[in-house]
């Protein structure tokens, strides 16, 4: 199987600064300090920097490395932000590595990098979905690259401190599709997905699509998403290798994911659609081509432009390699100033582990999927 992937509200837009040339210089022992707007785990500073990359809005970044055990900030990405699009201050710090992000057009980013770099004595905690015992680390990584779910992993080395779980090797999972943060109805905008997200799958057969209409799953909670229809529902518990069943909420967009691999059982709940993830198929694509109108894809806004309508805006957005979803205002929006605006959305997909930590006698790092040099 084959995949290729696929805080803000619409007002007042949140203006990030225009970024025309290409800063790939990275400041060693500097902090960028303060204006941060978002904390995440990473490995390594060019995983920071492609997180910041990915993300709507950061322009620059502080990364701390692996530092002492009792400083919490070891292995912290600081993603960051400023109108003028330069950091407010620049300060000494050793131990940090700060740069900028590589949305310049000019930088020519690579949104879908090859994270080739493997990690010793350092453990990507969380977000298991399979383990299973290989030879060695390099073993687990064809595993992880094999295997169309796992992102990144994590392998317990011969020595590792506890007998029986040596060369046990963690396969890990992360959203690689986006995640919308919110949707809401609303008056008088339409919204969509870039096109390029369609999930092309090496499978002749179609998905069958077994929904349970005014019915629920109750309990077995695995994840709340957010979905724009129950298509979309589906295409999202498909995605996640925990995933058994799901059941959609149409009143206010909710996908509860669950787990349970013993039992289904289903209640009449008037408005939840419930059904189960399709696998090993190729799943249909009108959760992808439809337009939701009086729907709000609420946030991540990467920017907006003028279009006379909504074809051209989704033609916009499939045609930006920064774009995944959009909501366009029509002539009908409150608001006369966003009339007739495209905003252009994006989240961040790259692999992210949930947390990074030193431990003796683990190796950790990501899927070789997009690297091309992987050997099996």
């Amino acid at each position: 199987m084959k995949t290729a992937l696929l805080w803000l509200s619409l007002l007042p837009l949140y203006s990030c600064a225009s970024i025309d040339v290409c800063n790939e210089e990275l400041l060693e022992n500097v902090d960028f300090q303060g204006t941060d707007i978002a904390e995440l785990q990473s490995p390594d500073v060019d995983h920071c920097q492609h997180l910041c990359t990915q993300h709507p809005a950061c322009l620059f970044f502080t990364f701390f490395g692996s530092l002492g055990t009792t400083d919490d900030r070891a292995f912290k990405c600081y993603l960051k932000s400023t109108p003028s699009g330069k950091p407010t201050s620049q300060t000494p710090l050793n131990g940090a590595t700060s740069g900028f992000s590589l949305k310049a057009f000019s930088c020519k980013p690579n949104l879908e990098p090859c994270l080739s770099q493997v990690y010793q004595n350092v453990d990507f905690g969380g977000a298991d979905y399979r383990f299973l015992f290989t030879n060695d680390n390099e073993d687990c990584q064809r595993v992880c690259t094999l295997d169309p779910a796992c992102q990144f992993f994590t392998f317990l080395e011969g020595d590792f401190r506890t007998q029986d779980v040596r060369f046990r090797c963690h396969l890990k999972y992360s959203w690689n599709i986006p995640r919308i943060p919110n949707i809401e109805r609303k008056t008088g905008v339409t919204s969509g997905f870039s096109q390029n997200l369609f999930l092309n799958q090496d499978f002749k057969k179609g998905c069958q699509k077994t929904f349970f209409v005014n019915m629920d799953i109750p309990g077995n909670d695995l994840e709340l998403v957010k979905a724009a229809s129950v298509e979309h529902c589906q295409v999202m518990c498909s995605a996640h290798p925990q995933c058994t069943y799901f059941s959609f909420q149409s009143t206010g967009f909710n996908c509860n994911l669950k787990n349970n691999q013993q039992s289904l059982v289903t209640v009449a709940k008037e408005g939840t659609t419930s059904g189960l993830p399709a696998r090993f198929c190729q799943l249909a694509d009108d959760w992808l081509t439809t337009r939701y109108e009086g729907i709000d894809f609420f946030g991540s806004d990467i920017g907006f432009e003028p279009m006379d309508n909504v074809q051209q805006c989704q033609t916009k957005c499939t045609a930006s390699p920064f774009c995944q979803f959009y909501t366009y205002a029509d002539a009908s929006f409150p608001d006369p100033i966003a009339r007739r605006r495209c905003y252009l959305k994006r989240v961040v997909t790259l692999p992210a582990p949930p947390s990074v930590t030193k431990l003796t006698g683990a190796v950790s790092g990501f899927s070789g999927r997009n690297c091309g040099t992987i050997v099996f």
